[in-house]
């Protein structure tokens, strides 16, 4: 005899419950460096105004998660930031 299906719930489970926190975000998607693209300024101890948008009000260099720089043009924004402090540009 055939049990029926209809009744039970225990084995059911909402879309919401399948759902997890810890899952990974499949539609991810990662925006490209500004200081990479075409046309974009050239990263110089003496150029101040695009080095302090890379600081923060206190001085310090912002993460690159936050200003979506790559890792290479990071390195010379550091280096760069670091200069004009010791030539007390910035």
């Amino acid at each position: 005899m055939p049990k029926r299906q209809s009744g039970n719930k225990k084995n059911k489970q909402s879309n919401f419950a399948k759902l997890s926190i810890f899952q990974p975000n499949k539609y991810k998607f990662k925006k490209s460096c500004p200081l990479s693209v075409k046309g974009a300024p050239k990263i110089d101890y003496k150029n101040i105004k695009l080095l302090k948008k890379y600081t923060s009000e206190n001085g310090k260099i912002l993460p690159s998660r936050i200003t979506n720089v790559s890792q290479k043009k990071q390195r010379e924004l550091s280096l760069s930031i670091k200069r004009a402090r010791n030539l007390a540009l910035i």
